[in-house]
């Protein structure tokens, strides 16, 4: 896993994260890569939810991706990046949330087309016995925060 740009910024629109684009996250018609943006989804959406989510927010203690869809609306290439990826939440229920991305190339004006965007449906997890759990009222509330 690749150390993100910055830790990420709380904005009006969600929380957002710049992530570097390797040079092997191209293929071979010099765009990024389908499996690879997964990838950048998943490095953008850590510091979120594990590293910036408060002490009292349990999502450190397990997710797991249930559902993701992705819309590629434009293309991305190696020297559009860092990538600025701004997630939110689009759904909170008792056992599972939704995010939301929204990706565009480094310097894209916050309201401009995204070039990818995207969906994540992750489930609370207990790590230790591998069972699903319900969402504390502490992380729901961290979660609405970001809610559109």
């Amino acid at each position: 896993m690749q150390v993100v740009e910055d830790e990420g910024t709380k904005t009006e629109r969600g929380y957002l994260v710049k992530v570097p684009v390797r040079w092997s996250d191209m293929d071979v018609y010099q765009h990024i890569n389908h499996a690879r943006m997964v990838t950048l989804l998943e490095e953008a959406r850590i510091p979120w939810l594990f590293y910036d989510a408060r002490p009292t927010v349990g999502l450190r203690s397990g997710c797991v991706v249930a559902d993701l869809h992705v819309k590629y609306q434009l293309q991305l290439r190696h020297e559009e990046g860092p990538l600025e990826v701004t997630m939110f939440t689009e759904r909170v229920r008792a056992v599972d949330f939704t995010v939301g991305y929204e990706v565009r190339p480094k310097g894209g004006a916050p309201d401009s087309k995204p070039a990818i965007v995207a969906s994540t449906q992750l489930v609370a997890f207990d790590v230790d016995t591998q069972r699903l759990r319900r969402l504390t009222p502490e992380e729901k509330a961290y979660l609405l925060e970001f809610a559109r």
